[in-house]
C-alpha cells in the first residue's frame, strides 16, 4: 500500500527517490556515464536554458526507459477542446453559466481527457501568449493512457469530487478546496471515484509564480512552505496492449503508442515540479478601517505578462474572513474593468449573487463590461448594521483574471446549454435613490 508523501516549498530545488531503490540519484553529477541501477538520465526543461537563475526551470528524471521509446504521434480527436477563438461571433455581455452536467457513466464514459470542454480563451500556443480556461466533467479514470501538455502549464481546480494524479514526479490526491499545478511537458494520469468536475486555467508562455508583496512585507497571502510537491515513485510495467501518451501540442490532442508505463522514474532532482496547495491555508489581508480593498489582495498565484504589473493571468480566491470595515459599503463595488474577469464556485453561496451563481458554474465579465452586486445584495448591505461579521463562511469562490480579452467558444455560448439567458435580469429592480435636495 502506497502511502502519499510529499515535500514542501514553492520553487524549491527539490530531491527524491523512490525508497526501493537508495542511492539511485546520482552523486555530485547530473549524467554519469552509467547512472545507478541501470537507469537513463533525462532533462525536462521548463524553460531556456538561458533564462536568468531566479527564473531557470528544470528538473533530472531518472527512469528505466527514456521518454523517447514510443511510435509516432498520430491525430486523436479532440471533442470539445479548442483554441479556435472565432467560432461564434464576440458578446460582450455579462454570461453566466448553470453548473456543468456530469454525463453518467453507463450512458457516456468519459475520462479527463475526453472530458475537457474549452469555454473561453485568447491568443495561441505558437505564439507563447495567450490563456484558455476549460471545464471537466469526467465519470471514469485514465486507464494505459496520460497528457502532456505541449502548450502550456495547467492550473486545475477541483469542484466536486477528488483527483488521484499520478506523474512522473510522483503522487498527488487533490480535492475540492485544493488546487494543484501541472507545467507544460510533464505526464499525468488522472484516477477519479465517481462524478468528478472542475475548472482548468491554462497559461501559454509563462509559469505561475507567486505575487510580489510589496507593502506587506515577507509573509502573507500564499505562504510558501504550503505548496506540496509529491515524492518520486515508479512502476515498472509493461504494457503489451499498449499505452497512450497523448499530446496537446498547438491546440490539438496526438496519441502515440508504447509498451510500457511512462511513470517508471525512480528518482529526480530539480526546481520544476507539480505541486498542489490547499486554500484553506491562504492568509487573507483585508481592510479593517473603511473602504472595500480591490480583489488583488486575495492573488493566489500570477503568470506575469511582459508589461510590468500586469498579469497574463491571476488566480484569485475570495476565502472565508473578517469584514469590519466602518461606513462602508462592503460587498463588491461596482466596476468595469481593463481585464476580463472568470469567477468559478468551489462550494457556498457567493456574497454579491447569492441566488443563480452555483457550485460548478461559472461566470464571464469580459473588458470594460459592467457588473456588480445584484438588487437583492445591494438593498441589503446599504442597511445593514456595520458590525464584525463574518464573510464567506463555507463558500469558496475564485476568480481567473487576464489582461487578454476573451473569446467565448461555441460550446459555451450553445452546446452545453448551460447558459443562463436570464442572468441580466438580476440588476434590473436597482432604482434610482438620487435626492437632489439632500444635505
Amino acid at each position: 500500500c502506497f502511502i502519499l508523501q510529499y515535500m514542501s516549498g514553492f520553487g524549491n530545488e527539490h530531491v527524491s527517490e523512490d525508497p526501493r531503490c537508495p542511492g539511485a540519484l546520482p552523486e555530485g553529477q547530473n549524467n554519469p556515464q552509467v547512472c545507478p541501477y541501470g537507469l537513463y538520465a533525462e532533462q525536462l526543461s521548463g524553460s531556456a536554458f538561458t533564462c536568468p537563475r531566479p527564473t531557470n526551470k528544470r528538473s533530472w528524471l531518472y527512469r528505466i526507459l527514456p521518454s523517447v521509446c514510443h511510435k509516432p504521434f498520430e491525430p486523436l480527436e479532440e471533442g470539445h477542446l479548442t483554441h479556435n477563438w472565432d467560432e461564434v461571433e464576440p458578446d460582450p455581455n455579462q454570461l453566466r453559466w448553470k453548473p456543468f452536467e456530469i454525463p453518467k457513466a453507463p450512458q457516456n464514459k468519459l475520462d479527463f481527457v475526453s472530458g475537457l470542454h474549452t469555454l473561453c480563451g485568447a491568443g495561441e500556443p505558437r505564439g507563447r501568449n495567450g490563456i484558455a480556461i476549460h471545464i471537466f466533467v469526467c465519470n471514469t479514470s485514465m486507464l494505459n493512457r496520460c497528457l502532456y501538455n505541449s502548450d502550456g502549464d495547467f492550473l486545475i481546480v477541483p469542484q466536486q469530487g477528488k483527483l488521484l494524479i499520478t506523474t512522473e514526479f510522483g503522487k498527488m490526491l487533490v480535492e475540492p478546496n485544493e488546487i494543484c499545478v501541472i507545467q507544460q511537458g510533464m505526464r499525468f494520469s488522472v484516477e477519479v471515484f465517481g462524478e468528478t468536475r472542475g475548472y482548468i486555467l491554462e497559461v501559454y508562455g509563462a509559469h505561475f509564480e507567486l505575487p510580489d508583496l510589496g507593502p506587506i512585507g515577507a509573509n502573507g497571502l500564499a505562504n510558501p512552505r504550503d505548496f506540496l510537491v509529491p515524492v518520486a515513485w515508479y512502476e515498472d510495467r509493461q504494457v503489451p496492449g499498449g499505452y497512450t501518451v497523448i499530446s496537446k501540442y498547438q491546440g490539438k490532442l496526438f496519441a502515440a503508442q508504447q509498451d510500457f508505463s511512462p511513470f517508471n522514474v525512480v528518482a529526480w532532482h530539480g526546481n520544476y515540479t507539480p505541486y498542489k496547495y490547499h486554500l484553506e491555508k491562504f492568509m487573507v489581508i483585508n481592510s479593517v478601517a473603511f473602504d472595500h480593498a480591490d480583489p488583488s489582495i486575495f492573488t493566489v498565484l500570477t503568470a506575469k505578462s511582459t508589461r510590468l504589473g500586469v498579469a497574463l493571468a491571476d488566480f484569485v480566491i475570495f476565502p472565508p474572513r473578517w469584514g469590519v470595515a466602518n461606513n462602508t459599503f462592503r460587498p463588491p463595488y461596482y466596476h468595469r474593468n481593463c481585464m476580463s474577469e472568470f469567477m468559478g464556485l468551489i462550494k457556498g453561496h457567493y456574497e454579491a449573487k447569492e441566488e443563480g451563481f452555483q457550485p460548478g458554474g461559472a461566470s464571464l465579465h469580459s473588458m470594460m463590461t459592467p457588473h456588480g452586486p445584484d438588487a437583492d445584495c445591494f438593498e441589503k448591505a446599504s442597511k445593514a448594521k456595520l458590525e464584525p461579521e463574518r464573510v464567506a463562511e463555507g463558500t469558496m469562490a475564485f476568480m481567473f483574471e487576464s489582461c487578454l480579452s476573451l473569446a467565448i467558444t461555441k460550446w459555451g455560448l450553445q452546446t452545453s446549454k448551460r447558459l443562463d439567458k436570464n442572468y441580466y435580469k438580476c440588476w434590473e429592480p436597482l432604482k434610482s435613490h438620487f435626492n437632489p435636495k439632500h444635505k
